[in-house]
This record gives C-alpha cells, sequence and structure tokens, in this order.
C-alpha cells in the first residue's frame, strides 16, 4: 500500500485550473520527483498535500489526497504535521534572528514521533555537521547552502514519516547540491517518505529513483528518474534544457 495517494487531484485558485487530474503514488520510504518547468504545477502539488492551499488563495476540486491510508481532507498544515506529514518550503525560511539550535528547537515543538528531541538533533548533527559547528550562530548568518540544511533539518526535527521539499537546489552551488542529495537518500534510507520538487536535474538523479513530468497542471509522464532525465526530447521540451545527454548523465556521478 502507498504512504502517499493522490487520486485525480484537480486544484483551482479563483478561475485558473492549477492542477488537472493529477495521480501520483509516494511508497514508504521512496524518495519521489516532481520534475517540470516553472508553473507546471510542482509547488501547487505540493501546498495541495501539505495543507498550505488555502493560505494562497486556493481549493481542491475533485479527487483526493490520502496518507498512511486515512484521507487529509481539509486538514490544515499544523494538524498534517502532527499526522507525519513536515515540509520545508521554498525559499528556505528560517528564523534569520534566531540560533540554528533554536531553529531546531521550533521545529521539534511539534513531533509527532515517540524518540527524544536530543536524539533526533544528535542524527541531524550527524547528518548536517556544519549545523553543529554552527549551533550558536544566528541562522541569517549562515550562508545559502548552510540554511537548506537547517530548514531540512528543521523539518525532520518533527519526526515525519512523510517530508514534502519545494526547491531545494535553488541557487546552491553544485557540490552543495550533492551534499543535500546524498543526505535525503540518508533520510529515507532510515524510513521517511520524501517528495521532491526540484528543476535541478542533478539532484533528481542523485536522490531520487522515481519522477513525475508535470506540464500545465498535468503529469506529463512518469517512470524511473534517469530515464525521465537523460530523454533528450522530454529534456528539452519540458525541463528546459538543451544540455547534452553526455552532460546530465555525468551529474550522476558528480
Amino acid at each position: 500500500m502507498s504512504h502517499l495517494e493522490v487520486s485525480g487531484l484537480g486544484v483551482r485558485y479563483g478561475a485558473v485550473h492549477a492542477l488537472h487530474d493529477v495521480t501520483l503514488d509516494v511508497e514508504r520510504g521512496a524518495c519521489v520527483a516532481l520534475l517540470g518547468a516553472n508553473g507546471a504545477g510542482k509547488t501547487t502539488l505540493l501546498r495541495a498535500v501539505g495543507g498550505l492551499l488555502a493560505y494562497h488563495g486556493g481549493a481542491v476540486v475533485s479527487g483526493g489526497i490520502r496518507f498512511e491510508d486515512r484521507a487529509t481532507g481539509r486538514a490544515d498544515a499544523s494538524a498534517l504535521v502532527a499526522r507525519g506529514i513536515g515540509q520545508a518550503l521554498e525559499g528556505r525560511r528560517v528564523f534569520a534572528e534566531l540560533t540554528v539550535a533554536e531553529n531546531l528547537r521550533i521545529g521539534a515543538f511539534a513531533a509527532c514521533g515517540t524518540r527524544s528531541r536530543h536524539a533526533v538533533r544528535d542524527e541531524l548533527l550527524e547528518l548536517f555537521p556544519i549545523l553543529r559547528e554552527r549551533l550558536d550562530q544566528r541562522a541569517g548568518l549562515l550562508s545559502g547552502g548552510q540554511q537548506q540544511m537547517l530548514a531540512i533539518a528543521r523539518a525532520i526535527m518533527a519526526q515525519p514519516r512523510l517530508l514534502l521539499l519545494d526547491e531545494p537546489s535553488l541557487g546552491l552551488a553544485p557540490i552543495v547540491v550533492a551534499e543535500i542529495a546524498d543526505a535525503l537518500r540518508r533520510i529515507t534510507a532510515g524510513g521517511t517518505s520524501i517528495l521532491l520538487a526540484d528543476q535541478n536535474t542533478a539532484l533528481a538523479l542523485r536522490a531520487t529513483d522515481y519522477a513525475y513530468l508535470l506540464e500545465s497542471g498535468h503529469v506529463r509522464t512518469q517512470g524511473p528518474t534517469e530515464q525521465l532525465v537523460l530523454d533528450d526530447t522530454l529534456r528539452a521540451s519540458y525541463l528546459g534544457t538543451s544540455r547534452g545527454h553526455e552532460q546530465v548523465a555525468q551529474e550522476m556521478t558528480a
């Protein structure tokens, strides 16, 4: 049985139909990519799953979402965090005036798991060792990559069973993207499922095994991430890149 099931989902922002009959599954412990150009519907889909649509003037108009075989209904983000769905939004959004340690404590405020906050934090500091060195530093003084690591770690402090990530590689250097991709692999190995929306093919190739390609609010195609990303026609038409097959393939081992 799938960990997350989205069935025939339709979403509107007023008169704008943003998603049309979207269906996807995320298995337990899987990391699944949402690929597509800007405006394809990736963020809208994450908002729907994470209970944030209403805050952006959107609404589900058809279909449904089930998490761990329970309909999410009209639950908002705070209720879904309590049920095991965490998220790190686009733009990192750390609390800039608070320290790294304080940001992590805030993440644990609504923890839905049974493990101690200190045990979870210790594991995250092993996953992102740079954060251990910066525990007493204000988050606003971190680099962009360090802030992204903190945003992911803060979300994991709530002990989610499903993590939603929106454009975690945005504006980051390739070496940092590779570090984050490897961390995501380790997070899923620990049993947390991930649904990742990103335009960075290197991150998708390194962190995920399966992907859905969105175009204008529809699922254009789906399949193994490598198959989708290395398809020259799909990449040029829907991912907005003209890089050659060999260059993209090299990203898989970068």
